[in-house]
């Protein structure tokens, strides 16, 4: 997709949120934070340390730094006071800015050790004891954060958006899945798991479904 692909974007999200039927919209509030300038994307890169996939670049540039957006909406990036950038959402505290530029992992968790661990899950029914049986539930959690939540299985990605319940979605900037889409039901105790889309394409097809929901298509 070339540059010209947001061309009109930000005002067709505005006019979707004057539209009657808009609140049909799963998710949709219709704002957009102000797009970034050149000069703040540049100090986002340099703190990142790694150059955003084109699509997400030009969207922060043409459309806004976040907000409206596929199921409850893009997580917004701002500069704090001291300089340092982070995104905001549910979850979205889970990106590692500093740590963008390091290759995502295509490579994931072993089914045959998560299955092996979703066996092993201790049973509250079977312990008589409830401080025993948390005992253990808490032995078998740890493992399970080690497997799935460590902070290097979502390195080189931004967590940006959720679709609720804790499931989120994030945007792979470093490695051979750059620029691509990732869907993260961890929250249901299994592995990300690429959701076949750019970044781009996952935005307008939201934009073009949301269109076709509040009939303005």
């Amino acid at each position: 997709m070339s540059t010209g692909v947001w061309a009109g974007v930000r005002e067709r999200v505005l006019a979707l949120a004057k539209a009657p039927a808009a609140r049909e919209v799963f998710g949709f509030h219709g704002r957009l934070e102000d797009p970034l300038s050149r000069e703040d994307l540049a100090g986002l890169e340099r703190y990142t340390g790694v150059r955003l996939p084109e699509e997400y670049r030009d969207f922060l540039l043409h459309v806004g730094a976040g907000g409206a957006g596929p199921a409850y909406g893009v997580y917004p990036v701002c500069r704090n006071e001291d300089g340092s950038w982070q995104w905001h959402g549910d979850g979205a505290d889970m990106t590692l800015p500093t740590r963008l530029a390091e290759p995502f992992p295509v490579d994931r968790v072993d089914p045959g050790v998560l299955a092996e661990l979703l066996d092993e899950q201790p049973d509250e029914e079977a312990y008589e004891d409830i401080d025993k049986f948390d005992a253990v539930n808490e032995a078998w959690e740890e493992r399970m954060s080690e497997v799935l939540w460590a902070d290097e299985a979502t390195v080189g990605a931004i967590c940006l958006s959720t679709v609720g319940c804790a499931r989120r979605q994030w945007l792979v900037v470093s490695g051979p899945e750059r620029g691509r889409m990732w869907d993260d039901p961890r929250c249901d105790d299994a592995d990300l798991a690429p959701m076949g889309v750019t970044f781009a394409e996952w935005y307008l097809d939201w934009l073009a479904d949301a269109y076709r929901t509040a009939g303005l298509a």
